[in-house]
C-alpha cells in the first residue's frame, strides 16, 4: 500500500486498478468473484462501462474455495458450511431494491452442514461436488447425509484425523475427475508441514497417490489448462508449469506478491496476492512477506506471459484465498443466507416470483 495513503480516510474496498482493466472485463464480458476469508466476503470486480469498474461485496463467514459451473450454479465453502447457489436472471431483473440493475442473481438452494473442516479448493465434477478437506488432511465429496464423504487421501496420512497435517490445499480437475492435488508438506502429524514451510511442498497424482515433483515453496492452486499444468509458488511469487512425468517444472512468469487463487478465461490468468499478516507465525519465515503488501488480482496474458493489467485493494481486503470468473455477467449479485432476501426470492421450473408480506407476487 501506499504509505503516503491514510486508510482510516477511505470507504471500504477502496481500490486502484490498471486504467485497461475495465475495457479488458468489458471485452471479455466477464466478472472476476474473489474470496476473502479474513474479511468474510464474496467480492464481485465488474466493468460498467470500458472506463469504470464497480465492486459488489457479501458477507460470507470465513469464505475459502468457490466452485463455479459457467454462470449458472456456483458452491461456495465457509466456516462451517458448503452453500450452493442457482443463477435466475429472470429474478435479477426485478431484484426489488434495485431493479433493471442486475444480469445474474445467485440465490442459496441448499446447505450442507459440514462442521468446521478448513475447507479449500472446491470443484463441481462428473458425479459430485468435491472438496479440499485440509483439516482431515483427504479429498471428500459433499454429502446430505455425512458431514463429509472422504474419498481419498495421501499415502504418507496414515489416518483421518482433524489435525491439518500435510496442509492438502488445492485440487486440479480434469474431465471431471480429481486429478492432481497440492500440499505444503508430507508428514504425519499435527500440522507437520509447518516445519519445511518453504521447501516442503508437493504436487500429487490422484489416482495412482503418487508425488510427481516435490521441494516446492507453497503451491497452491493447481490447474490444468489446455492440457498443462500451472500452479502458483506462493513464497516465490511465481507461476510455473509441471510436468508430472519427469517430475520438474518450468517457472511462466514473476506474479509480485503472496500468490493464491486462480482462474483462466479466454487467454488470461486471473491471479490472487495476498497482503501478509504482520508477525504471522505462518508468514515470518518468507522471504517475501515485508514487501508483500498489496491484496487485489494479476491478470496475465498466458501466451506471452506477460501481467497487462491489475487491482489493488487499498483496504477491507489483505488476504485472498480463491478467484473464480463468472462468464456472460457484467452485473451479478449473489444474495447470502444472513437475512432474510432469499426468503422471498422463489423459484420454480417455469417461472419465478417475489414474495411480499406472506403473498406471492407473480414477475
Amino acid at each position: 500500500m501506499n504509505k503516503n495513503i491514510n486508510p482510516n480516510t477511505l470507504s471500504p474496498f477502496s481500490c486502484t486498478h490498471s486504467p485497461n482493466l475495465p475495457d479488458l472485463l468489458s471485452q471479455l464480458n466477464c466478472t472476476i468473484m474473489v474470496s476473502t476469508y479474513q474479511a468474510g466476503k464474496i467480492v464481485f470486480v465488474s466493468a460498467t462501462n470500458r472506463e469504470r469498474l464497480i465492486q459488489l461485496p457479501r458477507t460470507f463467514k470465513r469464505a475459502m474455495g468457490i466452485a463455479t459451473e459457467g454462470n449458472r450454479k456456483m458452491a461456495i465453502a465457509t466456516e462451517n458450511e458448503v452453500i450452493l447457489f442457482a443463477n435466475s436472471p429472470r429474478l435479477a431483473q426485478t431484484y426489488p431494491n434495485k431493479p433493471n440493475t442486475y444480469d445474474a442473481l445467485f440465490l442459496p438452494r441448499s446447505t450442507f452442514y459440514t462442521g468446521h473442516l478448513d475447507m479449500h479448493d472446491l470443484h463441481f465434477g462428473k458425479d459430485a461436488l468435491w472438496g479440499v478437506n485440509t483439516s482431515f488432511s483427504c479429498l471428500c465429496k459433499i454429502d446430505s447425509d455425512y458431514s463429509f464423504n472422504p474419498v481419498w487421501q495421501p499415502h504418507f496420512i496414515d489416518t483421518l484425523a482433524s489435525e491439518d497435517r500435510c496442509h492438502l490445499n488445492g485440487l486440479a480437475m480434469q474431465d471431471g475427475q480429481p486429478m492432481y492435488v497440492s500440499a505444503l508438506g508430507t508428514g504425519n502429524t499435527h500440522q507437520s508441514w509447518r516445519e519445511k514451510i518453504t521447501t516442503g511442498g508437493v504436487i500429487m497424482h490422484v489416482p495412482t497417490n503418487e508425488i510427481v515433483v516435490e521441494g516446492l515453496a507453497m503451491p497452491h492452486a493447481p490447474r490444468i489448462y489446455d492440457g498443462k499444468l500451472y500452479t502458483l509458488l506462493s513464497a516465490k511469487e511465481q507461476l510455473i508449469c509441471v510436468d508430472p512425468e519427469k517430475g520438474t517444472y518450468d517457472v511462466v512468469a514473476h506474479v509480485p506478491g503472496f500468490v493464491r487463487g486462480m482462474a483462466k478465461y479466454g487467454d488470461f490468468l486471473f491471479i490472487g496476492t495476498s497482503r501478509l499478516r504482520k508477525g504471522s507465525t505462518t508468514f515470518k519465515h518468507l522471504n517475501i512477506s515485508e514487501k508483500s503488501d498489496v491484496a487485489g488480482v494479476t491478470v496475465l496474458h498466458l501466451p506471452s506471459a506477460k501481467i497487462v493489467a491489475n487491482l489493488q485493494w487499498l483496504v477491507s481486503v489483505d488476504e485472498i484465498y480463491d478467484i473464480q470468473i463468472i462468464p456472460g455477467t457484467s452485473r451479478p449479485n449473489i444474495i447470502n443466507t444472513y437475512a432474510d432476501t432469499h426468503h422471498k426470492a422463489l423459484m420454480i421450473p417455469e417461472t419465478t416470483y417475489w414474495a411480499r408480506g406472506g403473498k406471492e407476487e407473480k414477475k
